[in-house]
């Protein structure tokens, strides 16, 4: 992900989340409508969750020192992990306790041109914010389904924001049908149920956000295809014969660790090694400019040690998939 790209959904993201907080938050005072009090703390809430995507894609630029030799670039899933634990708790829990007091202590809607106006207004608001996440998504998904994408994605930030907004839409027309229905039959407790709708749909976005969040967090390898263009910038057909065995890892969004252990000829000098090993390092980068880090072993392919398998983690898997 670009970081132009990230960025400019996230401000838009953010521009929206303001404005609708503001609206949502006077449509309560003058209505009394706990789903749009529920909906004015999700869209502040969201606000903030912006906010740290901001701060962390900040901090993550610091270089790296002796203490944190790799760098910081693992920051953005740090503050992508915080995101999901706001929404959780802030968003979700929130509306859940909101629209249990509604059910339990229901009352009739007062001005309910308010809610359903600010409510209108939200659902283009976030249309747009929605539109433009899309937009910055749509060259890096590729021919990916959208589940996909965030699942596989490497940076956090747009599957976070498609994620809330989607979330948010959904959301804003729950409000609006509990507000509906609410009005049609005269029963505040509608929009106390259209309010547990909305905290149960912000508990489970958190709760997919966690998880993908935290495989980010635990370290992922490179995509399969990154994968296949450092086996092949490895392998000269000369000196280095094959990959003996080779691990690759995440440093962050636009960062990669590759250590490979690599086979050479057993005649080889070692000034041909050096050398094959530079070249091989060089490849490795034009091929996949974000494999920053790079450690390349030489070493000498025992095909009876590797036939009987007495060391399956020193032997590339058959199909050359990432581990």
């Amino acid at each position: 992900m670009s970081a132009s790209g990230g960025t400019k959904a996230i401000v838009a993201a953010l521009s929206a989340n303001l404005a609708i907080a503001v609206a949502k938050f006077v449509a309560f005072l003058f209505s009394g409508s706990s789903s749009m009090l529920a909906e004015s703390v999700h869209s502040l809430a969201d606000s903030g969750n912006q906010g740290l995507l901001l701060l962390g894609g900040k901090r993550a630029k610091r270089q790296a020192t002796p203490e944190h030799p790799f760098g910081y670039g693992r920051e953005r899933y740090i503050y992508a992990f915080l995101v999901s634990i706001v929404l959780f708790s802030v968003g979700g829990m929130f509306a859940i306790y909101e629209g249990y007091e509604k059910i339990k202590h229901p009352h009739e809607l007062e001005h309910w041109y308010w809610p359903v106006g600010v409510l209108v207004f939200a659902i283009i608001a976030e249309a747009f914010s929605f539109r433009t996440a899309i937009k910055e998504s749509n060259p890096l998904r590729g021919k990916q389904s959208w589940s996909q994408f965030v699942r596989r994605a490497k940076a956090p930030e747009l599957p976070v924001v498609l994620l809330e907004d989607l979330g948010a839409l959904v959301g804003l027309i729950l409000a609006l049908g509990g507000v509906g229905l609410a009005l049609a039959t005269g029963d505040g407790v509608w929009d106390g149920i259209g309010t547990l709708c909305i905290g149960v749909l912000l508990i489970v976005i958190a709760i997919v956000l966690a998880a993908e969040t935290k495989s980010l967090l635990l370290g992922e390898s490179a995509g399969l295809d990154e994968v296949r263009k450092i086996e092949a910038a490895l392998v000269d057909g000369d000196t280095v014969t094959r990959v003996i065995h080779m691990r690759t890892l995440h440093l962050g969004p636009e960062e990669l660790l590759v250590a490979a252990k690599l086979a050479v000829q057993h005649d080889d000098t070692a000034a041909e090694v050096a050398a094959a090993i530079n070249a091989a390092e060089a490849r490795i980068r034009e091929a996949v400019p974000i494999a920053r880090a790079i450690y390349l072993e030489p070493d000498i392919y025992d095909e009876a040690a590797a036939t009987k398998g007495t060391n399956p983690g020193m032997t590339p898997s058959p199909d050359a998939s990432p581990r």
